[in-house]
């Protein structure tokens, strides 16, 4: 076999293992072919899948952007609970670079995915060979090497049975909770087209425990004393949860002892928004709950978390000079932020230890706790219900009252997925989550343009796996009824007006859908849509039922504030004309990303006003081929826009300036840096 027959093969023989459920490790190969992987891994997988030299058939998905098809990659390994992952291989030179920017998005976020560039011979027939770049001070360097830096294992295979140690390490990093992320497989040309007589115990089947580290005695029992100890306790759930599938056992944890359970981007959905426990995202763009909350309390439990800038509040958040931190973690480096008591475990079994060890010594927060912040908790829905308030039909939405309009639609069958621009934000503050994967923000990297793929990815994963452990039950009764009701989807709606149908008329392949998919929302901005709109293609040729929500403000909404509040006056974030003196702030582009998304294929529904929108969105979450809804906002006052934010974020202002916009930005600037504080 060569080389590139034989990694195939391997693969397809690889799977993880946790709680008794198996999962094949890499479930399927995207790919985009030129001249450094077309004859080794593209040769391969079309042997692959025709079956030959094995029964173990391996899928390929056709992308048509290197970037993209790692996010999409990346989509599916989460909500595939990191248990099974996707394979990307590309060709030499621009295409593997295109991977980068997707593998830093994986490694931060602790997200499997293989990488399989294509690299320059291996044998050196040729210096250099089309695409390579030459470094007059070493040899063994190519453009492969940008992704040391963003993968958790990098390799460059040079010889055929180099691969056999290369592709074991790979698996055992990809399989790996504390590990996990994008590993590289750097192939060289010639080398995937070389054959090789292999050992066949290299393709036998292989499957790699994924394991639930319990934690150590001594730091369980400092964990119990820590939490006893506390009057005033604050658990900081993160994306740990979520991967760990600890979202029942965090809600039994709070059913005991009644502490409050705050979110980041990642965490949020541990708990259903209606859960008495729950009191929302937390941070620069959390709830006035929650950050309260953080201010005062004097044990702060992190479980899961990373503790970024957003979540701290820039090191300016936990006020109280008492507080402590105790962090529940897989990982020792994650565990040990902020000077905290460590508990080095997999969160559903360091959760279910302190749930037991906690169990007979009496301990719950005072009653008097626990009504402040469920009191808080409901004051601050109101503000949410104002938000998303839609009082004239006719009239165009605001960003929150197109949040406000989905969020009357969707079930807890619905996933929603974005990662930058301003809806984050508004999001994290807003978003009423109704089951454990409904709310998909990636926030490690905050990536534009990562929606569109990361939302195929989530509905290949929906097929294949369905939801991760179901949905999450309203509040136990254990903890007393949950303290609001959801409201159940709008009824039944009039088709809204059609701006764009496919070219293809209605006729639509199969894409050999075991089961429907779940509802899955990419929710883009203009700007994010731009950078990465070109997977589109890939939904209509897999007919995937994608639901695209374009929302067109004219520029880079979110940095045009955020420049504003710094003192930049909101330069170069609007898409408009230059006017007379060479600015930006002429009529905007005439730029129709209806029209654009409809070249590529989609069904477009455009929508003018409140009540177009509300037929719209209907009608796309019943739609089952690949839908659009385009909308263009309007810009929020005071009253209909978002709750502002409840804690800093540090931007540096500008320390010296001639404008009175910078001075006055940088006056506030030393005004709140002066409360950070160092945890030691």
């Amino acid at each position: 076999m060569t080389t590139a027959q034989a990694l195939v093969a391997f693969l397809a023989r690889q799977y993880t293992e946790r709680d008794g459920r198996r999962h094949r490790l890499i479930n399927a190969t995207w790919g985009i072919f030129g001249h450094g992987n077309v004859a080794g891994i593209g040769q391969a997988l079309v042997e692959a899948g025709n079956g030959n030299r094995t029964t173990h058939r391996m899928p390929y998905l056709q992308g048509r952007n290197e970037q993209a098809m790692v996010h999409a990659a990346v989509g599916y390994a989460r909500q595939s609970g990191r248990l099974s992952a996707h394979a990307v291989t590309t060709s030499i030179g621009p295409g593997a670079t295109n991977l980068v920017t997707g593998a830093a998005l994986a490694t931060i976020n602790h997200l499997p995915v293989l990488l399989l560039p294509g690299d320059t011979f291996a044998t050196r027939p040729a210096d250099p060979v089309l695409q390579q770049l030459e470094v007059p001070y070493a040899g063994d360097v190519s453009v492969n090497d940008c992704l040391r830096p963003v993968s958790r294992y990098f390799d460059r295979v040079t010889r055929p049975e180099a691969l056999i140690p290369a592709a074991l390490q790979a698996m055992r990093v990809l399989a790996d909770p504390t590990q996990t992320g994008a590993v590289t497989l750097a192939l060289p040309q010639d080398v995937q087209a070389e054959a090789y007589d292999w050992p066949e115990e290299f393709f036998a089947e292989r499957v790699w425990q994924v394991r639930r580290p319990a934690p150590d005695a001594a730091e369980l029992e400092a964990a119990v004393r820590a939490v006893r100890s506390a009057r005033r306790p604050l658990i900081v759930a993160g994306g740990g949860v979520r991967h760990s599938a600890a979202e029942e056992t965090l809600a039994a944890f709070t059913a005991a002892t009644r502490i409050p359970v705050a979110s980041t981007q990642a965490g949020k959905g541990a708990l259903r928004h209606d859960h008495p426990a729950d009191v929302g995202g937390i941070g620069h763009t959390g709830t006035a709950t929650a950050d309260e909350l953080a201010r005062t309390a004097d044990l702060v439990i992190g479980v899961g978390t990373r503790y970024t800038d957003f979540t701290t509040a820039s090191g300016t958040l936990f006020e109280n000079p008492a507080v402590r931190f105790l962090n529940l973690n897989i990982t020792g480096f994650d565990a040990h932020k902020l000077a905290a008591l460590p508990l080095v475990a997999d969160a559903r079994t360091a959760l279910e230890a302190l749930t037991s060890a906690l169990a007979g010594r009496g301990y719950r927060v005072d009653p008097a706790y626990e009504t402040e912040y469920t009191g808080a908790k409901e004051a601050w829905e109101e503000q949410v219900e104002a938000s998303f308030t839609t009082p004239d039909p006719t009239a165009r939405p605001t960003q929150t009252q197109v949040l406000g309009l989905l969020d009357a639609l969707v079930t807890e069958e619905d996933i929603l997925i974005n990662a930058a621009g301003s809806l984050p934000g508004d999001l994290h503050k807003l978003w009423r989550t109704r089951s454990r994967d409904q709310y998909h923000v990636e926030y490690g990297y905050s990536c534009m343009g990562y929606e569109i793929p990361a939302a195929i990815g989530v509905l290949l994963a929906t097929e294949a796996h369905g939801p991760a452990t179901g949905t999450l039950r309203p509040a136990t009764e254990a903890h007393g009824p949950a303290t609001g009701t959801l409201r159940p989807a709008t009824g039944t709606h009039r088709p809204a007006t059609e701006a764009h149908r496919p070219a293809t008329g209605t006729h639509r392949p199969t894409n050999g859908l075991q089961k429907p998919p779940r509802p899955v929302w990419a929710l883009v901005g203009d700007g994010t849509y731009l950078m990465n709109p070109t997977e589109i293609v890939t939904a209509v040729q897999e007919n995937l039922p994608l639901k695209l929500l374009i929302l067109q403000n004219h520029g880079y909404a979110s940095i045009g504030g955020l420049s504003e509040a710094v003192g930049g006056e909101r330069f170069g974030t609007a898409y408009r004309h230059r006017d007379a003196e060479g600015g930006f702030t002429g009529p905007p582009l005439p730029v129709d990303l209806a029209a654009n998304a409809a070249s590529l294929g989609l069904r477009v529904l455009r929508a003018t006003t409140v009540d177009d929108l509300r037929k719209a969105l209907a009608e796309a979450r019943d739609a089952e081929g690949p839908t659009c809804v385009y909308v263009e906002t309007e810009t929020p006052d005071t009253v209909s826009g978002p709750p502002p934010a409840q804690a800093w974020w540090d931007v540096p202002v500008a320390e010296t300036a001639s404008r009175p916009a910078a001075v006055e930005a940088r006056e506030e600037y030393d005004r709140q840096v002066a409360a950070r504080r160092r945890h030691l």
